[in-house]
C-alpha cells in the first residue's frame, strides 16, 4: 500500500497504429535496386500515370504532403539511373513510391512519459497550467521515437489531454548544422583521436564551425597527406560519425505539437531514441532551456545523448562527453547548484549516482548516493526523471526492480544545498502495477521519465507495462511529510 494517497486519473494514452510516416524502403543490394528501376522505366507514360493515381488515391489522405516525400525518396536512388535520361515528375513520383513504405510509429507501444510546463501559457485560467508530455513511441522492429502530447491542468486539479489527429510529420534535418569546436575536440579525444590528423583537421576551424567547413578541412588534409593510410581513413570516418551524431531539426509551426515526431536520424540511434527525460532548466540569469537526456541505441550499443530546445520547434541533438557518459537513465537537475550543473545517473545498472559539471555536455566523477535497500528494489534502482525542487529538498521519483522483474515507483528526498545527502527515503512504493497495469509488452511495470509540480500537487505521468501511459497525482506536502518522517 502506498504511504501517500494517490489519485489515478481517468486518462489512458494507448498506441494508435493509424499514425504513420513514410520511410525509405530501399533494398541493400544494388542489383535489386537496379531491377526495380528497370521495371519502372519499362512502363509507358499512360501506365505510369495510372499506377501513380492508384497509389495517391490509397495513400494521399494519410499524409500531409506525400508528393514531397516521394520525390525525396526518388532522389535517394536517382544516381542509379543513366544521366542522359530525363524523367517526368509523374515517373519520379512512382519511382519514389516503389522505394517507400509506411511505418506505424506507435503500433507497439506509447510509454515512458515525461512532463514539463508548456512554454506558452497564454489564455490559461489563473491557477491552471498547460503542459507538454513527451512519450516513447515504439513500432515495427522495436524502433523508438519521441512523440508529444499537450494538455491542461484545470485550477481544480482536473487534467485533460488534447485529442490528436491521425497525421504525423518528420522535421527538416538542417543540411549544414554548426558545431562547438571545444566539445567536438573533447569527444574526439575520448574516442582516441587527439593528435595528428585530428589536429590537422580541427586547428584551422573557428570555435563555431559548420558541417561544410568541416568537410572542406577534411578534404584539404586528404589532399595534403602524402599517402592515404589506414589511420587517416579511420580518423575521417570518426569525424563524420561524430558530425552525424550532432544534428539540428526544424518543425513547421503549422504542425500541432502532437504531429511532430523525432525519429532516429544518426547511425548510433538506428534502433531507437529511448526514454527521453525532458526538464525545464532555468539558468542563473533567468533564461530557460528545455533539455532532454535520452538513450540512443543502434542494436548493439547504447549512447546517452542530449536534446536542447527553446520552443519545441527547433531542436539540437548533441553527443554527451566524459567518462561518466556510459549508461541509461541520466536526468538533469532543473537548475545549477552552487554554480554547477548536476545530473543523476546509473553507472552500473544497479545503484543511483550523482555528478556535477561546469558544462551540461561533459560528465565525469559520479558518486553513489543510493543503493538497493528494500525487497521491491532489491535488483536495481534508478531515477524516474529530473529532481523536483521544494523548500524541504529535492524530491527524486525513483524506480525499483524487485523479484520477478516487477517495477515499482518510489521517492527519496535529497538535501537542497548538498544533494549528495539523502535525507528521506520511502520504504514502500508510491505506485505499484495493479490490475490491467500489469499486462503489456513487458508485464508488471510502472515507470516514468519525469514529473512536475503544479501548486502543491505532484503530477506523475507513468507507463503501464511498456504498452500505454496514464497520469497520477498526489499532494506534495503529504509526500514530504512521509519522506521526512522516514529519515535517511
Amino acid at each position: 500500500m502506498s504511504p501517500v494517497p494517490i489519485r489515478r486519473h481517468d486518462i489512458a494514452l494507448h498506441p494508435e497504429s493509424g499514425r504513420v510516416i513514410i520511410r525509405p524502403f530501399i533494398p541493400g543490394k544494388p542489383q535489386i535496386r537496379t531491377n526495380i528501376l528497370a521495371r519502372a522505366l519499362a512502363l509507358n507514360d499512360a501506365e505510369v500515370d495510372l499506377q501513380l493515381q492508384e497509389i495517391l488515391r490509397e495513400f494521399d489522405s494519410r499524409h500531409f504532403d506525400i508528393e514531397s516525400i516521394l520525390l525525396a525518396h526518388y532522389e535517394k536512388v536517382r544516381h542509379h539511373i543513366a544521366e542522359q535520361q530525363t524523367l517526368s515528375r509523374v515517373r519520379q513520383l512512382l519511382i519514389g513510391a516503389m522505394f517507400s513504405g509506411e511505418y506505424a510509429l506507435e503500433s507497439a507501444a506509447l510509454f515512458n512519459p515525461s512532463i514539463v510546463p508548456h512554454p506558452d501559457q497564454s489564455d490559461v485560467m489563473a491557477g491552471g497550467m498547460r503542459f507538454i508530455m513527451s512519450l516513447r513511441a515504439t513500432g515495427e522492429g522495436h524502433i523508438s521515437s519521441i512523440e508529444f502530447r499537450t494538455g491542461l491542468i484545470a485550477p481544480g486539479g482536473d487534467i485533460s489531454v488534447e485529442p490528436v489527429s491521425r497525421f504525423v510529420a518528420l522535421p527538416e534535418c538542417v543540411p549544414n548544422p554548426s558545431y562547438n569546436k571545444s566539445r567536438f575536440v573533447i569527444k574526439l579525444k575520448e574516442m582516441g583521436f587527439a593528435d595528428g590528423h585530428a589536429s590537422a583537421v580541427m586547428d584551422p576551424l573557428a570555435e563555431t564551425f559548420s558541417l561544410n567547413e568541416l568537410e572542406e578541412s577534411m578534404q584539404r588534409v586528404k589532399r595534403e597527406s602524402k599517402t592515404a593510410n589506414h589511420d587517416l581513413r579511420r580518423a575521417i570516418e570518426c569525424f563524420r560519425w561524430l558530425a552525424d551524431s550532432n544534428y539540428e531539426l526544424n518543425f513547421s509551426s503549422k504542425l500541432a505539437l502532437s504531429e511532430r515526431i523525432i525519429f532516429p536520424v544518426s547511425a548510433n540511434e538506428t534502433n531507437g531514441i529511448e526514454d527521453a527525460r525532458f526538464v525545464r532548466f532555468v539558468e542563473d540569469d533567468g533564461s530557460v532551456m528545455y533539455y532532454a537526456t535520452y538513450t540512443a541505441y543502434n542494436g548493439r550499443a547504447i549512447l546517452p545523448q542530449l536534446i536542447e530546445t527553446h520552443d519545441f520547434l527547433h531542436f539540437r541533438v548533441l553527443t554527451l562527453n566524459g567518462t561518466a557518459v556510459q549508461n541509461k537513465g541520466m536526468a538533469l537537475f532543473p537548475r545549477r547548484i552552487g554554480g554547477r550543473y548536476a545530473m543523476l545517473s546509473r553507472q552500473d545498472d544497479e545503484n543511483l549516482f550523482i555528478m556535477f559539471s561546469d558544462s551540461p555536455h561533459y560528465w565525469s566523477d559520479p558518486q553513489i548516493i543510493l543503493r538497493p535497500e528494500q525487497m521491491w528494489e532489491s535488483v536495481k534502482i534508478g531515477n524516474c526523471g529530473s529532481p523536483i525542487e521544494t523548500p524541504a529538498g529535492w524530491i527524486v521519483i525513483t524506480h525499483g526492480v524487485g523479484p520477478m522483474r516487477k517495477y515499482c515507483i518510489g521517492a527519496v528526498l535529497l538535501d537542497l544545498l548538498n544533494p549528495t545527502q539523502v535525507i528521506g527515503r520511502l520504504s514502500e512504493p508510491l505506485l505499484s502495477p495493479e490490475g490491467h497495469e500489469r499486462e503489456g509488452y513487458v508485464p508488471n511495470v510502472v515507470y516514468s521519465c519525469g514529473s512536475m509540480l503544479h501548486g502543491r500537487e505532484l503530477i506523475l505521468p507513468y507507463a503501464m507495462s511498456d504498452k500505454a501511459s496514464a497520469i497520477a497525482t498526489l499532494q506534495v506536502d503529504e509526500l514530504l511529510a512521509a519522506l521526512l518522517a522516514s529519515g535517511s
